[in-house]
């Protein structure tokens, strides 16, 4: 999860999101060169007293200014179009779980299963024990198997909400009357945050997302358990 002061991203947790920190890192070196350049360009324009007609008026750097912006935009799109593709591939879920927003809490329906289905309301301050995050702890957390692919099915109750994970390239739109889906592999076990990314009312903030990724027979015997209480 993020810490304070923290200026990056969260730690990637899913291959979507790793694929999301390289095209950021890609794209943020391009900006740091470009900028680079034209800082040097004008600090060499203002300082420097010599003049060149042939760069002053020259038909070949207009062309070389026009073509490699092209170029450079180029760069940018085509991994950029991949990601927006990968992050739509939804092929063979083993699970599907559908995230239902209401005002101000989640519901969670494991399809697969006959009636496995909880709320997750968030853990009040005063109730929390050490060790557990204020306004992100809920509850109920929503159990996963690790390494299998995983079908979110996201709507609303009410108003608008958004289903979001930083830490799995996770975020869609809760919307009434609306079925969005989204899907993730989470790569490794473990205990990811999230909250409501949607201005939704006077507690939006208090809607706290807690995904736990575990093997599979843990999420076995978790469902087991959750089936017969």
């Amino acid at each position: 999860m993020a810490h304070p002061s923290q200026l990056g991203f969260q730690d990637a947790a899913s291959p979507v999101m790793e694929e999301l920190l390289h095209f950021h890192d890609h794209a943020l070196m391009i900006v740091f060169l470009i900028s680079t350049l034209v800082l040097y360009i004008i600090v060499a324009m203002v300082s420097t007293k010599l003049t060149n007609k042939y760069i002053l008026d020259s038909q070949e750097i207009e062309i070389v200014w026009t073509i490699l912006p092209a170029v450079i935009l180029f760069l940018i799109a085509f991994p950029s179009l991949r990601i927006l593709y990968l992050m739509d591939e939804i092929n063979n879920p083993h699970l599907t779980v559908k995230a239902l927003g209401h005002q101000w809490y989640w519901t969670y329906e494991y399809t697969d299963y006959r009636a496995l289905n909880f709320d997750a309301y968030m853990i009040p301050t005063q109730d929390l024990t050490p060790g557990q995050f204020r306004l992100l702890e809920t509850d109920h957390r929503m159990v996963i198997p690790m390494e299998s692919p995983i079908r979110v099915l996201i709507s609303s109750d009410d108003v608008l909400h958004s289903w979001a994970v930083p830490a799995l390239g996770v975020k869609t739109d809760a919307m009434p009357g609306r079925l969005n889906q989204t899907g993730f592999i989470a790569a490794r076990p473990g205990v990811y945050y999230g909250q409501c990314s949607e201005i939704c009312g006077a507690n939006h903030s208090f809607m706290p997302i807690v995904v736990e990724a575990v093997p599979l027979e843990h999420f076995e015997n978790w469902s087991s358990i959750m089936l017969d209480a």
